[in-house]
C-alpha cells in the first residue's frame, strides 16, 4: 500500500486521537468529509490501520508491576520458534512478545499484580516449555516513555 502525505497526516492524527470526528479530521487534513472517510476506509481495508484500542493506565487498574523477560531457546530451529510464538499468545499476562536477534531469542513484556502472580505465570508457562534453555527477568522501576505511535515522518514526501 502506498501512502501519500494526506494518508500519513490522517494516520498521525488517528494515532494520537482515534475518536476524532471525521468532520474534524477532514478539516485538519484539508479534505471534504466524504473524501476523508473514504481514505480512512481504504487505510483500514489496506491494513495500514490494524485496530482501535483504548489505552488503560495499568496503575489505576492494579497491574502495577512490569517485568521484562528475555528468553533463550534451546536450539535455533524454526519449529521451536513457531511453537513458542503460538503458545505465548494464550497468556494474558504477556502484553508484548518480540522475536529478537542477539543473545536472546524472545523478549516479553509481562504485567501482573504481584511477585507471586509472576511466579505463577513462569511456573505455568516458561518453566513448562522444555525448549527454553534459560530466561532472564528484569523489573521495570519506572516507565520513562511509552507510546503506541509509529513514527511516519521518515516516509518519502510527495
Amino acid at each position: 500500500m502506498t501512502l501519500d502525505r494526506i494518508d500519513r497526516n490522517i494516520l498521525m492524527i488517528l494515532q494520537k486521537h482515534n475518536r476524532v470526528a471525521n468532520v474534524d479530521l477532514a478539516e485538519e487534513v484539508g479534505l471534504s468529509p466524504p473524501a476523508c472517510l473514504k481514505r480512512v476506509k481504504r487505510l483500514r481495508e489496506g491494513g495500514a490501520i490494524i485496530g482501535d484500542v483504548s489505552l488503560i493506565n495499568p496503575e489505576l487498574v492494579g497491574n502495577i508491576i512490569t517485568f521484562i523477560v528475555s528468553i533463550e531457546m534451546d536450539s535455533d530451529r524454526g519449529d521451536i520458534y513457531h511453537s513458542f510464538r503460538t503458545s505465548i499468545m494464550k497468556y494474558p499476562e504477556v502484553a508484548q512478545c518480540y522475536q529478537i536477534s542477539g543473545s536472546y531469542d524472545f523478549l516479553l513484556i509481562v504485567h501482573v499484580h504481584s511477585i507471586p502472580e509472576y511466579e505463577n505465570f513462569i511456573e505455568g508457562s516458561l518453566r513448562k516449555d522444555l525448549n527454553i534453555r534459560k530466561f532472564h527477568t528484569s523489573i521495570s522501576l519506572r516507565t520513562v516513555k511509552f507510546t503506541t505511535q509509529v513514527h511516519l515522518n521518515h516516509l518519502a514526501s510527495d
